[in-house]
């Protein structure tokens, strides 16, 4: 399976490369959840919060990666002169809710109870 970044294969000249590189198992439906790559990691105390799998770290790790590029390149876009602020402010903000779904998507956070 060729990855992500391979198909994509994003640049600009302004930006340089997108996506330099990325973890094996990231998106990759072959690495899923090997015996080496199943280690669960401690959920964090929030509520809500369940243990990860060694894989579902790695993959958000990665898509983190790739946040950031994205938002470096947001911010070099910002300098230029003919860019609309208030549309960069908007998509800024869209882009990082789509990352943070996409994380939740992996980690799967659960709903809490309510004692009353």
């Amino acid at each position: 399976m060729q990855r992500l970044a391979d198909r994509i294969g994003a640049t600009a000249p302004w930006l340089g490369p997108l996506f330099p590189s990325a973890p094996a198992t990231f998106l990759n439906p072959e690495a899923r959840m090997t015996p080496m790559n199943s280690v669960e990691h401690a959920a964090l105390p929030v509520h809500g919060c369940r243990p990860q799998p060694a894989a579902a770290l790695e993959r958000v790790n990665a898509m983190k990666q790739i946040e950031e590029r994205v938002l470096r390149a947001l911010d070099e876009l910002k300098e230029f002169p003919e860019t609309d602020q208030r549309w960069l402010a908007t998509g800024r903000t869209d882009i990082e809710k789509g990352f943070m779904a996409v994380d939740r998507s992996v980690f799967k956070p659960s709903r809490v109870e309510i004692v009353e």
